[in-house]
């Protein structure tokens, strides 16, 4: 149960799309009819506006960096037990939580994110080394290639393993952070097919450009 109401209370968090709120702020409608037509930073800055990008990463992000930091509360006052599972699996699963909402969010029929900044927020979160892997590869990436996705697609591949190196723990670290990737990698389909035709567009550029 405590596993549930940590993926619970993660969804609850994941599911608000702020990158559609922003952007009705900024004055650019829905979001949604922009480029990609996702609710994510990397969309958002196709609006031209850097600073409502910056924010909405800093917000998606943050979502996965408080449910974990939730479910660290929770444990700590025993409102919530860890049962048979170490602290770090549970704060895994509040992260995951965060990242389904983001991506499958019930507001939105459903049809959200691609999880990538929510699930770098839950991680550096969760194991913090493991985050800082990820950002400084996805950075590392992101640079040589210019292209978003192909950026997270190879940084959600390598995390698990960087988990992996770090924790050593296959069950209750390693395995829970490839079902992210896992979840990551299916939502990025159309993306990969995309990067295969040579057809993916360069970071803040328009998807038709």
């Amino acid at each position: 149960m405590t596993l549930l109401n940590l993926i619970i209370l993660g969804y609850a968090l994941g599911s608000i799309p702020f990158g559609l709120v922003l952007a009705y702020l900024g004055g650019h409608g829905d979001i949604r009819k922009i480029g990609s037509g996702n609710i994510g930073a990397t969309n958002v800055l196709r609006t031209g506006n850097k600073p409502l990008a910056f924010a909405t990463l800093l917000l998606d992000s943050g979502k996965g960096a408080i449910a974990v930091g939730l479910s660290a509360l929770l444990i700590h006052k025993n409102i919530l037990t860890a049962d048979d599972f170490n602290a770090t699996s549970l704060y895994i699963a509040a992260a995951f939580g965060a990242i389904i909402g983001h991506c499958f969010p019930i507001w939105l029929k459903f049809k959200g994110g691609k999880g990538v900044a929510t699930t770098l927020g839950g991680l550096l979160a969760a194991m913090p080394l493991v985050g800082l892997g990820c950002c400084v590869l996805w950075l590392i990436t992101a640079l040589i290639s210019r292209i978003s996705s192909l950026s997270a697609l190879i940084t959600m591949l390598g995390a698990p393993f960087i988990a992996q190196i770090l924790y050593g723990d296959l069950l209750y670290v390693s395995a829970p952070t490839a079902l992210i990737t896992l979840l990551v990698w299916v939502k990025h389909h159309q993306n990969i097919a995309r990067i295969v035709k040579g057809e993916e567009p360069k970071i803040g550029k328009k998807k038709d450009s």
